[in-house]
Parts: C-alpha cells; sequence; structure tokens
C-alpha cells in the first residue's frame, strides 16, 4: 500500500476518487496530462494495493475509492496521544503546500488562427514579450525556451501539456531569468481562445499551481503582455511599457 500511495499521480487519483466517487476511465484521464495507458496502469496498482475498488456498470468499469486500509493504517499507527500532533503537521504541510492562481481576460480584435500565430511564433512572440522570443513545435511533451537575444542562458523554459490549435495551449512554467525565481520551481500556464463575434477573441490567460506568496516576477508581467499583444494584433505597433522599457533594448 505504501509504495502505491508513494507516487503523486496515484495519490491525484484518489483525491479525484474523493471528490467524485464511481468514475470511468474516460472521465479520470480527460483530468490528467497522459495517455489512457498511463492512467490505466496506475488504477491497476492502485486496486492491488486495496485502494480502489472496481464495479461494473453496463460496458463500463467504474472506480471507487477504498479508504478501509488508510482507515487500518491510522487506527494502528496514529494513537489518541499522538493524533493532536500528526494533525497539527498535516495543517502546517497543507497550508506550505498550497497554491495560487490568477486569470487574466482580454478581447482582441482578431481570429482565432491570427491570436495563436501569435502565441506561438517566437519572431512575433518577440514584439510584445519584453524583447523575448519562445521557441517550441508547440506538440503536447515537447519542451519550450523563452530566451532573449541579449542573454546568454534562457530566461525560462517549460514543457507542452495540451495543444489544440487555435482554441487552447497548455504548458508548464520555470522562471530562470533570476536566484530569486529559480527557488519558485514549476508553476502552469493556460491560453484559451474565445471566438466573439466574426471579428473578435476572448483570450483567458490562467497562471495557476503558483506556490502562495510565490515571487510577484513570476506572473506580474502577464498585464503588460497581454497589452502588447492586443495592440500589435490590431494596430501593427509595439506598446511602450515599463517592462519593455527595461528589458525591450
Amino acid at each position: 500500500m505504501f509504495r502505491a500511495l508513494a507516487d503523486p499521480t496515484r495519490r491525484s487519483l484518489l483525491d479525484e476518487l474523493f471528490r467524485e466517487d464511481g468514475q470511468s476511465l474516460s472521465a479520470l484521464e480527460s483530468r490528467f496530462a497522459m495517455t489512457r495507458f498511463g492512467v490505466m496502469k496506475h488504477l491497476k496498482q492502485l486496486e492491488a494495493a486495496g485502494l480502489v475498488v472496481t464495479r461494473r456498470q453496463g460496458r463500463e468499469k467504474l472506480h471507487f475509492l477504498n479508504p478501509v486500509p488508510i482507515r487500518l493504517v491510522h487506527d494502528r499507527w496514529v494513537s489518541k496521544y499522538t493524533e493532536p500532533w500528526v494533525a497539527a503537521l498535516s495543517d502546517l504541510k497543507e497550508k506550505l503546500e498550497r497554491t495560487m492562481e490568477k486569470v487574466f481576460e482580454i478581447y482582441i480584435r482578431t481570429t482565432p488562427e491570427r491570436l495563436w500565430e501569435a502565441i506561438t511564433d517566437g519572431e512575433i512572440r518577440s514584439k510584445y514579450n519584453f524583447g523575448a522570443r519562445v521557441d517550441s513545435d508547440w506538440t503536447p511533451g515537447s519542451s519550450y525556451e523563452l530566451r532573449h537575444p541579449a542573454m546568454t542562458e534562457p530566461l525560462g523554459e517549460g514543457e507542452v501539456l495540451e495543444a489544440d490549435p487555435p482554441r487552447r495551449l497548455v504548458h508548464t512554467m520555470v522562471a530562470l531569468w533570476g536566484d530569486e525565481v529559480k527557488s519558485e520551481g514549476a508553476s502552469r500556464v493556460t491560453w484559451e481562445i474565445q471566438p466573439v463575434g466574426e471579428d473578435s477573441c476572448q483570450l483567458t490567460v490562467t497562471h495557476d499551481q503558483l506556490r502562495e506568496g510565490a515571487n510577484a516576477q513570476i506572473y506580474g508581467g502577464w498585464p503588460m503582455i497581454l497589452s502588447g499583444l492586443k495592440t500589435w494584433l490590431e494596430s501593427g505597433e509595439l506598446l511602450t511599457t515599463p517592462g519593455s522599457l527595461m528589458y525591450g533594448g
């Protein structure tokens, strides 16, 4: 059982079943950035450990959380004397691991295809991203790098998790431009493009999986970046912002 619980993906699967019990493989697969086979493999290990039980319903196999083994461990090792200490440490761990989410929304007079190109094309990206360009083939599982011509080392890097042009792009983000941000680790960025009428789009950027209290440099530039993106797509001109003045030259 302990080996099954050691993997973070398997713990996340148990969290999903705790949130909504009796889910099919397809429902669980849709919540994870991995293949159907990968999710199935993790579920089989949880079944073998007795932490998940299954039941057939028609042609579907439903998965249910079985809390009994975990309760047995709790009853055996967490006595009434140690429980307050365990609870306090658990609360501390939860506080330290708590994450935050930032959401930015903007409306741009452009087509979904042109907006997607402006997000993923390195040369165009540099026009509104403080002079930095991003390079990737934008397929799930591929890497990307954020580079500035004045710097020898990348400013950031990450992995593409989802790509559905010209509607949705999800990737991780690791900031590398300074020691004060390198320690923040990986966060996640989701770009969602929604057509509005015949000539406009709603762009929503969600930056989540950020450590609570994370350095504001990680997410603070988004309003300037998105304003610059809108200006360039609608007028072809570059927008002057504090960020472009500091880094764009």
